[in-house]
């Protein structure tokens, strides 16, 4: 088998808990003896995801993420709090001893971003890796990543935003709300980009889909088989769903 094999999984849209308990059976699988995975999903309905180190108390408005009818799910990788509402996300799920894994947590971060770089370019746009673990088009952030690592294996998640949703991130995570939250706002929404704004046209789904597929076969030689998740996978993501991920002693562990 090619070094570069890996499962293509697009697994659709499902609660923030299903989604990151798919995530971390997929990476018992890898660990497994399974093939590598690079993996599409969206959230339904929206979701807070916070880091693994932080609390959820002091980064949500947890009133307003109820109003919302948002899930709040904590992630086993590290990172902020993220709203995921009008975004794709993907994880990849690698040994760290795959030609594709980097020398270190930087050179990975660089190496597998550069699949969102070319995605991003198919769609008609210069995007550039910044900072530790960000992708920035047109100076303006459009792409968040993040990872964990267990067992000799790596997963790293991240998102694509499709359209801008600053206003509503700002009532859901813990902000100022005095006089500087409209100038805080003002400054975030000029650091931050979405598909929509830079190409002027809402992009479906599958469009960006598509076009990170094609990024990643180009510019990292990914050779993708596109298959279904296991029977296995799918039953020990609902057990983590269940025993891990909507717990509160989970949430709140931090």
């Amino acid at each position: 088998m090619n070094s570069h094999s890996f499962r293509l999984l697009s697994t659709g849209f499902h609660d923030g808990f299903y989604n990151m308990g798919l995530d971390e059976a997929l990476l018992e699988s890898a660990a497994g003896g399974e093939l590598p995975v690079l993996r599409f999903y969206g959230w339904d309905p929206p979701a807070v995801s916070i880091g693994y180190f932080q609390n959820l108390e002091e980064e949500v408005d947890l009133e307003a993420a109820k109003r919302f009818g948002f899930d709040l799910v904590r992630r086993i990788s590290g990172g902020g709090a993220v709203l995921h509402r009008s975004e794709l996300t993907y994880s990849i799920i690698l040994s760290m001893d795959h030609p594709l894994a980097g020398k270190n947590l930087g050179e990975s971060y660089v190496v597998l971003c550069q699949g969102l770089i070319r995605g991003l370019a198919v769609l008609g746009m210069e995007a550039v890796f910044s900072g530790t673990n960000d992708i920035l088009v047109g100076g303006k952030k459009i792409s968040g990543n993040a990872q964990t690592r267990s067992g000799g294996f790596l997963l790293q998640h991240g998102t694509i935003l499709l359209d801008n949703d600053v206003d509503t991130m700002f009532d859901v995570l813990k902000t100022p709300k005095d006089k500087n939250r409209g100038k805080l706002i003002g400054e975030v929404k000029g650091r931050v980009t979405s598909l929509r704004s830079v190409l002027g046209r809402i992009i479906p789904f599958e469009e960006v889909e598509k076009a990170l597929v094609r990024g990643f076969e180009e510019a990292l030689g990914m050779i993708f088989t596109k298959m279904e998740i296991s029977p296995a996978e799918d039953s020990r993501a609902r057990e983590l769903e269940k025993t891990k991920f909507s717990t509160r002693e989970w949430l709140c562990k931090r």
